[in-house]
């Protein structure tokens, strides 16, 4: 089969995806994994949303960034993020995580199916509560607006924010939602989002999502992934977040495969479309 994803306005690209292992429509979106030039491949409503080739990449720009921005890393809620690697990554970081996702059926396929991310053991494991991953179905909104615990990291890994459309999560990555994320936090604490794409023909949400975190944040840390196509916010009250990062790095706990201290100092400058 093969899949059109839009990557802007008028503009998409052609994924071959054979060996199809899923291909259904949760109560939520469309799901599909299958194989692609890129290895098991998670697309959801047409859009990839990971690859077996390049989401280690994408993943540790999520997180690497905010656990190391962080005061302390002792507990993690993750909003999305299906696969379940963002949550794999905190435990391995010393951190208890709460995982809130939407769609149950979209997390329990991609434990069957993908080589990365929740084994269906280890998923089985979370959903009783067993170990450092917790999971809960639930919406993340109402999560977040009802939730009395305080956490260290708040993530929160959606789909791209929709231009224009009226996708259910797209109130998550509004104001509101972004300092209800804040009223969570620990002292030291950070927000940490999937933001956009910094590319300039398609960089509309990304614009949108940082003048958010410019609200919410009185300086927020823009994390743009040199090797994937997605730039990442990190809000924080932290001065000198460089610094801090990269004096950091060689004592975190979770040992990061793609990013070092000089993908830290380059990818941490904004595009000038956000300066």
């Amino acid at each position: 089969m093969n899949i059109e994803e839009p990557v802007g306005q008028g503009v998409t690209r052609r994924w071959h995806v054979s060996d199809v292992l899923a291909d259904t429509r949760t109560e939520y979106q469309h799901l599909v994994i299958g194989t692609t030039a890129q290895g098991v491949s998670l697309f959801c409503d047409d859009e990839r949303q990971s690859t077996e080739f390049s989401q280690l990449v994408y993943h540790e720009a999520l997180l690497v960034p905010a656990l190391l921005l962080a005061s302390t890393v002792d507990r993690v809620l993750i909003v999305g993020s299906s696969e379940g690697v963002a949550s794999q990554i905190a435990a391995a970081a010393g951190a208890s995580v709460d995982h809130v996702d939407i769609d149950a059926e979209a997390v329990r396929l991609c434990a069957e199916h993908l080589p990365y991310g929740y084994s269906p053991d280890e998923l089985a494991r979370a959903e009783r509560g067993e170990g450092p991953v917790r999971v809960r179905y639930a919406d993340g909104w109402e999560y977040v607006r009802r939730c009395g615990e305080k956490y260290d990291i708040v993530v929160v890994d959606l789909p791209d924010e929709q231009d224009d459309l009226d996708a259910q999560h797209n109130r998550l990555y509004g104001t509101e939602f972004l300092a209800s994320c804040r009223s969570l936090l620990t002292s030291g604490g950070v927000v940490a989002y999937q933001g956009g794409c910094p590319t300039l023909w398609r960089n509309s949400t990304l614009v949108k999502c940082w003048r958010r975190f410019e609200k919410v944040f009185p300086a927020p840390v823009y994390f743009g992934s040199a090797e994937h196509e997605w730039a990442f916010f990190f809000g924080t009250d932290r001065e000198n977040p460089l610094e801090t990062m990269t004096e950091r790095l060689p004592g975190l706990r979770y040992r990061p495969e793609t990013i070092d201290a000089l993908a830290l100092r380059g990818a941490t400058v904004p595009p000038m479309s956000l300066r």
